[in-house]
Parts: C-alpha cells; sequence; structure tokens
C-alpha cells in the first residue's frame, strides 16, 4: 500500500518532515483555507504541492496523493435549488485538481456535523490518550444542554433519566468541555460551532428523512461523477462517523447495504469508497473483510483504525490499531489480495493510498497541543504495526504461492 499520514496545512504541529520521517511517501491535505462550496483554484492547489514537494531534492520524496476532503456544501445535501451553483463549483474543483495530476478525493455527505466523540482525552491503561464517544454523555448533551425538541423520543428511558441525573451533578465547566467536544468542527479544526445558533442548522433538515438524503446523495454522484470519470479522478465517499443517526439527522453511508446501493447509483469507476476501518467497525453488523471482497475493486482510499465497542455497544473508543474490534489482520490481507489482483490485470496505480486514521496522544506528544486523533507518535505507532503487519502477509502469501506451485509441479511429474 501507499502509506501516508494526513496534514492539515502549515499550522498542523505535525510538520511534513515528521510525516516524511515516520516513512511516507503520500501526503493527505486540503485546502483548509477556503470556505466550503468555493472553487479550488489551479494556483491554490499548486501552492500546496509545491510545499508538499519543496524538499524532495534533499530528503525522500513526499507527493499530494489524496484530497481529504473537498468538502460538500450543505446546499448540495439539503437538496435547495442553490446546490446547482455549488455542483459546478465542484465540478470546476475536480478538473483543476486533475489538471494538477491529484487523482483521488475523498469526501463524506454527513450533515452539519462530521465526525462526533464526546471525549477527546479518555485515558487508556497505558497513560495515552484516545478518542472516546459515550451515548449517555451525548444523550445529556442533546436532551439537557441542546434541548432539542423531540429529542427524547431518540434515547431509551433508562439511558434520558441518566443522562439528567449526570447533569444535575456536572460543573460549569464540565459542560463547556462536553459542548464544545460535540460541537467540534471539520477533523483538524479547534473551532466548535456556536451553540446559540446550532438548534437552527438542525431545523433545516427538519423536512429531510433519511430516503430524502439519500436522494440527494445519489444526485450529486450522478451529477459529478461523470466530470471524474472524465478527468481520471477517483471519488471516494467516507462513511459516516458513528455511523447511526445522531441529533435527530439521517446518515445514509452507514452499512454495506448503504453501500452497494450507492455504488450502484453511478456504477463508474470513478464513484468510489473511503474504506474506513474505524466508522464501519463500530456496527457489528458490518463484516469488513467481506466489504474488501465484494467491493475490493471500488475502493480507492484506505483509513485503518480498530475501534473498541464497551459493555454499552453504542459506547467506543479508539484502541490499537491491531486491538479492538476489528479483525486487521483478515482485513489487511483482503487489501494485499486486491492490490494483487489489480497488477496482474495490468492497472497502472495498483498501490491503494493507506493511512493510519486516528493514534492515542502519547509520549512526548502529551506535552503539546495537537489535533483531536493526529497527534504524531500515535500514528507513528500506528503505521508501524499496519506495516509489519502489511510485511508478513505479503511474505505469507509469497510462501503459500512458491508452496503451491511446487505442489502442482510435483504432481506433475508424477503423473507424468
Amino acid at each position: 500500500m501507499l502509506h501516508t499520514m494526513r496534514w492539515f496545512g502549515p499550522h498542523d504541529p505535525v510538520s511534513l518532515f515528521d510525516i516524511r520521517q515516520a516513512g511516507c511517501a503520500g501526503v493527505v491535505t486540503a485546502l483548509h483555507q477556503l470556505p466550503v462550496g468555493a472553487v479550488w483554484p489551479v494556483e491554490e492547489i499548486q501552492r500546496r504541492q509545491q510545499l508538499i514537494e519543496a524538499d524532495n531534492a534533499s530528503y525522500s520524496s513526499l507527493h499530494w496523493a489524496v484530497v481529504e476532503s473537498l468538502p460538500v456544501h450543505e446546499d448540495i445535501k439539503k437538496g435547495r435549488a442553490s446546490r446547482a451553483t455549488y455542483l459546478e463549483n465542484y465540478k470546476e474543483s475536480l478538473r483543476n485538481l486533475a489538471a494538477c495530476g491529484i487523482r483521488t478525493v475523498c469526501y463524506n455527505f454527513m450533515p452539519v456535523l462530521d465526525w462526533s466523540r464526546t471525549n477527546l482525552s479518555y485515558q487508556m491503561p497505558d497513560g495515552s490518550l484516545a478518542l472516546r464517544f459515550v451515548w449517555q454523555d451525548f444523550a445529556l448533551f442533546d436532551l439537557c444542554i441542546l434541548k432539542r425538541p423531540g429529542a427524547e423520543a431518540d434515547y431509551e428511558a433508562e439511558v434520558a433519566t441518566a443522562a439528567r441525573a449526570q447533569f444535575a451533578q456536572m460543573t460549569p465547566e464540565q459542560l463547556a468541555e462536553l459542548t464544545n467536544t460535540v460541537l467540534l468542527g471539520l477533523p483538524g479544526s479547534e473551532e466548535a460551532f456556536e451553540l446559540a445558533g446550532f438548534q437552527a442548522l438542525l431545523d433545516e433538515y427538519a423536512s429531510i428523512d433519511s430516503q430524502a438524503l439519500r436522494q440527494n446523495l445519489y444526485y450529486f454522484i450522478r451529477e459529478v461523477g461523470p466530470v471524474a470519470q472524465e478527468v481520471g479522478i477517483n471519488l471516494c465517499i467516507h462513511p459516516d462517523d458513528p455511523p447511526y443517526p445522531l441529533l435527530g439527522l439521517p446518515r445514509v453511508v452507514s452499512t454495506e447495504a448503504d453501500l452497494a446501493e450507492l455504488l450502484a447509483a453511478y456504477d463508474e469507476p470513478a464513484n468510489g469508497l473511503t474504506f474506513c476501518t474505524g466508522s464501519l467497525g463500530v456496527r457489528p453488523d458490518n463484516d469488513l473483510a467481506g466489504v474488501v471482497r465484494r467491493f475490493g475493486s471500488r475502493i480507492h482510499f484506505v483509513h485503518l483504525r480498530a475501534t473498541k465497542r464497551e459493555e454499552n455497544p453504542r459506547n467506543f473508543h479508539e484502541a490499537d490499531h491491531l486491538t479492538g474490534d476489528v479483525d486487521m489482520y483478515s482485513v489487511v490481507r483482503e487489501l494485499v489480495l486486491e492490490e494483487q489482483r489489480r497488477a496482474q490485470t495490468g492497472e497502472v496505480n495498483a498501490s491503494l493510498p493507506m493511512r493510519p486514521d486516528h493514534g492515542h496522544q502519547m509520549l512526548d506528544d502529551l506535552k503539546k497541543k495537537t489535533y483531536p486523533g493526529y497527534s504524531a507518535i500515535g500514528r507513528l505507532r500506528g503505521l508501524a504495526e499496519l506495516r509489519g503487519l502489511e510485511h508478513g502477509i505479503r511474505h505469507a502469501l509469497a510462501a503459500e504461492a512458491h508452496l503451491a506451485a511446487r505442489l502442482t509441479t510435483n504432481f506433475s511429474l508424477a503423473n507424468s
């Protein structure tokens, strides 16, 4: 696989040198400084490429391998008439990225919020800090802080009762921390939505159920997909995180059935998947290795991380990359087999870009200010473990193939 790490630009505490020394050849980034819905100009794309490649003459090479993300404007998700303008802007950004040689573009279709957590510094047994989602804490925010109309219907009675009892015991500082965590913006951002205006953002989706959102997604991919196909860009949607509805908002990229329906909506290679084992792995009904076997040709980008469901299965935290509920061996083996299939059929870019997603804040990074989930050392540890696993799988597959060839030869000789 092509080993990469996400980089949030010049202000990221993790430097390009850090990413290079971690053993990466690719960088996953975006033009975060541009507003959502704006056209990405060629000049801005090239400026970012030049920044990434500035030291390639002196050190091991880095290149901009994947865009994550080219965000989808909320008016497209809501199906408003104004989406026509934003769709044209999206198409122009795709053309400009292709003109600069970038071929993989990740996006998501989650309404209002991106990924959601309730704790950004959950202490693990070894003292490192992880991201965590607790259903009761989320209910507390929804019922007692946001006070969303109709929220009661979304929670089990015992969860709602426990959330209110917990709320009564919390300090203003604890409530503020939970609020800021739930309302955190895009990954890599430390700016949260404002509570005062947040309900109004939710109200704009009051008439949009899961079927309506699904149709808006299919409209989007049928509009922009042909442009991506024409210019040679692989679009890859990121699954919902977590993969179930929150705050009364529908989520429609959570299960294998969701993936199958989306891929069928525009059945061309350009319409593909970001295979995130952490997001999909939160649901026990998602067969991760099976998803690779069934949809491998449409996987264009890979996020490898392992989440661990807790006693209440709606609660989970980010585990070490080789533990948790993800059978990482089976997943990586299927990904390697998919790469081998691509190589055997003559595909030019058989290697899948992969990044170790989310790492624990640990060691010296505990003393630093880092983006939640994106500290350097935790991701370095994850990448090292995943690289070792991949290496071992490739050697095992080669040994299996060699043994099979010998047995075939011996059988032929014995019967000649």
